[in-house]
């Protein structure tokens, strides 16, 4: 009997990872393209021909069947990507955010059906099925990256909503009337707690604070989440406070999370999850200052344990089972 294979797709603001699974969970092969682009076509035939490219690399292994992928504002029902600030190429010809009837146009584009899902949540079912979740039935994924995603597991399901986008924690608010964020809202914990608004607190913090910092050697328009990480390993105390403040935002709101489906676990996953030894004790801290005594102490907070780009193309390909 042929041996089946999918491919797992996971797209981010910055790149899109790709990879070929067998029934074992095993990645047998896997690369990354750009998700810069800005032509909606020209990104479909990229992720088309990479399709085909993996496909080819792993016919020796079996036969590829379905094609299982996760994306910002995905909605899983209709498999639409829908209003994606962060995507570029999911624009109408006003530059706004649009709706993008993508598991259709990559299906038709490589032959294969294509299954569709926020990538926090497929990230949460990668962590469920192979990493740091696996055994829990109540959990939250977030996702630290360009922007805040989540996936929310309650009794061992995902949830979805009646229109297939519930949980979408990035966009809870915790500044009232603050940053503006892609999405058109304000004060998003995504401007706060993502790698884009860890830079967007150095540029603040400069500003409002006198104090000398390796920070002050680079332009304020190429600050990034790296940048400040760099100074704190070296020690510097306004790069520090960066990450603390964001730490306590992320508690606080870890505490709201906590208050509406009492998870065992709020696992943590992305590219600024790298910088946690500088904002996880106060992230902590401030989640279980803001519990009420019947969850305090009680919720843990774990990291993902794969590889960064193993986590979502695995749980992106077990769609496609």
């Amino acid at each position: 009997m042929e041996k089946r294979l999918v491919i797992g797709i996971d797209i981010g603001g910055q790149s899109t990872k790709c990879g070929v699974v067998n029934e074992n969970g095993t990645i047998l092969e896997q690369c990354a393209v750009t998700s810069l682009l800005t032509d909606l076509d020209g990104y479909i035939a990229l992720l088309a021909d990479t399709v085909r490219t993996l496909v080819g690399k792993t016919e020796s292994e079996g036969t590829v069947i379905k094609i299982g992928a996760g994306a910002p504002n995905a909605n899983f029902y209709k498999g639409t990507i829908e209003y994606a600030p962060n995507l570029r190429w999911a624009r109408d010809p006003d530059g706004e955010p649009t709706v993008i009837p993508f598991a259709d146009m990559l299906s038709n584009a490589t032959g294969l059906p294509v299954v569709l899902t926020n990538d926090a949540n497929a990230a949460a079912l990668g962590e469920k099925t192979y990493g740091a979740a696996r055994g829990l039935n109540n959990f939250i994924m977030i996702t630290l990256g360009t922007g805040v995603g989540s996936g929310i597991v309650i009794d061992g399901k995902l949830v979805y909503g009646h229109d297939g986008f519930a949980g979408e924690l990035g966009h809870v608010c915790v500044v009232p009337d603050g940053r503006e964020c892609g999405c058109g809202l304000k004060g998003c914990l995504e401007t706060y707690a993502s790698a884009i608004g860890v830079a967007r607190t150095a540029v603040q913090l400069l500003n409002e604070d006198s104090r000398p910092s390796l920070l002050r050697s680079i332009k304020k328009e190429t600050l990034s989440s790296k940048s400040v990480y760099d100074a704190a390993v070296k020690g510097d105390i306004i790069a520090k406070e960066i990450f603390t403040q964001t730490g306590r935002i992320l508690g606080h709101a870890f505490a709201d999370f906590v208050k509406f489906s009492s998870p065992q676990a709020i696992v943590l996953f992305g590219g600024l999850t790298k910088s946690r030894e500088f904002f996880h004790d106060e992230m902590v801290r401030a989640m279980n200052n803001n519990l009420m005594p019947i969850w305090k102490n009680k919720i843990e907070i774990l990291y993902s344990t794969l590889n960064e780009s193993d986590a979502a193309i695995l749980g992106a390909s077990s769609l496609a089972w």
